[in-house]
């Protein structure tokens, strides 16, 4: 009996010693800390919606190491939290959710963006030659093209006709800009018999576009058959189906005034061969005995060219057939004088530019 009381009396103590252990254990943080293992803890089931997280302070928390790739925040509230002095340095959030975050109530009044870029640059920054102080070098300041004159000259007809005898030119110049240029006219025919008479109508005129497909002429002018000066405006352009049209007034100083039309185009056979019917009338205001002209339509004349360009386009030798015949009083005029009212030819000749 006595060996049994003894055993008893050392288990009581033997209990008593461990249970103040562990007391002291939980006591400790530091312990308590190092033993408690929740790595194995599964929180998926955990519901945490009414949860108020907004007075919790994360200031001193360390999440550089955290990985939330696999995170989903897409029904997380975070509208009430501070994590003004949080770190993420080292968040990986490259595989996280935001989709369905309510951020709402975030508050980025008092974000700092001062050092984005922005506002307008210093007066400086460039120079007003946009050279920054290069020198252009021996060929000088460069141009744009819009402000650069040009210059251009086109002979849309030099030709003989056979059966008159007499050579016909119309010729053009110009100088100046794309919007604004001065233009030199002049055509007619020179005789090649005979009293070799030259009938020609020269003026010179400021070029300006009125539309896309239209541009206006205006200027002075002078007509050797009248041997008058006269004051010209025009307009030229192109009508629908690419025909090329033209229609000059000419205000002679007798009162006289000249109304020219004519109209143009080209069917293109080929890359080469081109056909071009054209056509021009001619009408005054009032009679000229002394000039064989009448009041009214005076003179229709067309010609039909077949050409062949060569040279990148520039030059274009042709030959074609040409009619002229007397419209109105002209016709009765011409009878009187014994002079044809209507005659025809053969025509060869060359169109260029440059």
């Amino acid at each position: 009996m006595k060996i049994h009381k003894v055993g008893l009396r050392f288990a009581g103590v033997s209990s008593l010693v461990l249970l103040a252990s562990s007391f002291a254990n939980a006591a400790d943080p530091s312990t308590a800390k190092k033993d408690m293992m929740m790595s194995g803890m599964d929180h998926s089931s955990m519901d945490m919606s009414d949860m108020d997280h907004s007075g919790m302070d994360m200031s001193d928390m360390d999440m550089s190491d955290m990985d939330m790739s696999d995170m989903d925040h897409s029904g997380m509230d975070m509208s009430g939290m501070d994590m003004s002095d949080m770190d993420h340095s080292g968040m990986d959030m490259s595989d996280m959710d935001h989709s369905g975050m309510d951020m709402s109530g975030m508050d980025h009044g008092s974000m700092d963006m001062s050092g984005m870029q922005g506002g307008k640059a210093p007066a400086d920054a460039r120079s007003p030659d946009y050279s920054n102080g290069v020198p252009y070098g021996r060929y000088g300041q460069p141009m744009m093209m819009g402000d650069m004159p040009l210059w251009g000259v086109s002979v849309d007809d030099l030709g003989y006709q056979f059966d008159d005898d007499q050579i016909n030119y119309e010729v053009s110049a110009w100088y100046g800009l794309d919007e604004r240029r001065l233009s030199l006219r002049s055509e007619g025919s020179v005789q090649t018999k005979d009293e070799k008479d030259i009938d020609s109508l020269t003026s010179l005129s400021y070029w300006k576009p009125l539309s896309i497909f239209w541009n206006g002429e205006a200027g002075v002018a002078y007509d050797t058959k009248n041997d008058k000066p006269a004051i010209m405006a025009g307009i030229v352009g192109t009508m629908p189906y690419f025909i090329e049209t033209d229609a000059r007034a000419y205000l002679y100083t007798d009162g006289q005034v000249r109304l020219d039309l004519g109209a143009e185009y080209e069917w293109r056979l080929s890359q080469h061969w081109v056909v071009i019917p054209e056509v021009g009338l001619s009408a005054f205001s009032k009679d000229d005995i002394d000039n064989h002209i009448t009041k009214g339509f005076n003179e229709l004349e067309t010609e039909v060219r077949l050409t062949y360009e060569t040279l990148g386009r520039q030059l274009a030798p042709y030959v074609g057939v040409s009619y002229e015949t007397a419209l109105g009083s002209a016709r009765d005029q011409r009878r009187q004088e014994n002079e044809s009212v209507d005659s025809s030819s053969l025509t060869a000749g060359v169109k260029f530019w440059f």
